[in-house]
């Protein structure tokens, strides 16, 4: 993995992976409710346009849909530069700088294909590596199945990515990276985190599956925080070059 030196088992082809992310996309605006805010709609616009063009992936199709879901603090993106965000986690993000920690989190799970990581260690248990190709070819029922799981897609929680431990701090440390080169101070998501994490305490410490299946706690906050010299000087060279 470019940047993180992490290696990775993929088995799935990007355009093979783009294109459940492309059909699922699909599938969730058709059967969810856009938001109708023009404002909020234009910032999720704004901020996502802007970090997409600092990403080292000039041959997506970036879109960035706001659903109408105040009580779902959620977020999501899937192969292809397909990005939803559901408007209850707004209040938590506040600001653009916010909104940027959660966008940039959820872009950096696409580049670092996570997903397809997950899919293809799957597959490997499950079917073994001689079964993939043809697996895959197919589009059997079992394969679209584990494609759903890998990529989290609930039908009835909304998206949520269960992704590992170490995928999260990779997509935390790519996304501060990400947000800081498009000229958001990645010092505010540590200060996004915080929120989130009194936002949990408020529900009474369940918190909604947003990023992770894991509850943010002081460690994240305090990788971040080691993380952030790195990406504070990356955001003072984008600010001086604008």
């Amino acid at each position: 993995m470019p940047e993180t030196d992490r290696s990775q088992l993929l088995m799935i082809d990007p355009a093979r992976e783009a294109q459940l992310g492309l059909r699922t996309f699909d599938k969730l605006k058709a059967e969810t409710p856009v938001s109708r805010s023009q404002a909020q709609t234009a910032q999720v616009h704004r901020v996502g346009g802007r970090i997409a063009v600092v990403v080292p992936t000039p041959g997506y199709q970036w879109e960035f849909v706001l659903f109408d879901a105040p009580d779902t603090a959620n977020a999501f993106a899937l192969p292809g530069g397909k990005v939803g965000i559901y408007s209850g986690i707004l209040p938590i993000a506040r600001d653009d700088a916010g909104l940027a920690t959660v966008i940039a989190h959820e872009i950096a799970h696409v580049i670092a294909h996570h997903g397809g990581e997950r899919m293809s260690q799957g597959l490997l248990m499950q079917m073994g590596g001689v079964a993939l190709s043809a697996a895959l070819g197919s589009q059997a029922a079992a394969t679209r199945e584990l494609a759903m799981q890998a990529y989290g897609l609930g039908t009835q929680v909304g998206v949520t990515l269960p992704y590992s431990r170490t995928q999260e701090l990779e997509a935390d440390q790519l996304g501060l990276l990400y947000m800081a080169r498009a000229g958001y101070d990645p010092r505010e998501a540590v200060a996004f985190w915080r929120r989130f994490q009194e936002a949990n305490r408020a529900r009474g410490g369940a918190p909604p599956e947003f990023l992770s299946t894991h509850p943010v706690d002081s460690r994240r906050i305090a990788q971040l925080e080691q993380m952030m010299p790195r990406a504070v000087d990356e955001y003072e060279r984008a600010i001086a070059q604008r």
